[in-house]
């Protein structure tokens, strides 16, 4: 574990807490050897999130496009120079 902490400067316990976050969630495999833990990340599941992600970003994307031209419509409507 204190090997993942260093990189991102913070105490072997915040590592660990984030660890058996990603793992209760199944995004990483830990596995206990005395006092080594070794943590390997599951590709899968990371591209399942990954995809999950993808499909949200394109969602709202396309809602915030919509929203963007119906406020223009009602300002031109309006008389107000969009910006």
């Amino acid at each position: 574990m204190s090997d993942l902490a260093r990189p991102f400067e913070m105490s072997l316990a915040g590592a660990s807490k984030h660890v058996k976050v990603l793992e209760a969630a199944g995004l990483v495999h830990r596995r206990v050897s005395g006092r080594t833990h070794y943590c390997r990340l599951e590709a899968r599941r990371l591209a399942e999130a990954q995809a999950w992600l993808r499909y949200y970003e394109r969602f709202w994307s396309d809602r915030l496009d919509r929203l963007e031209d119906l406020l223009n419509t009602e300002d031109e409507a309006s008389g107000k120079v969009a910006k």
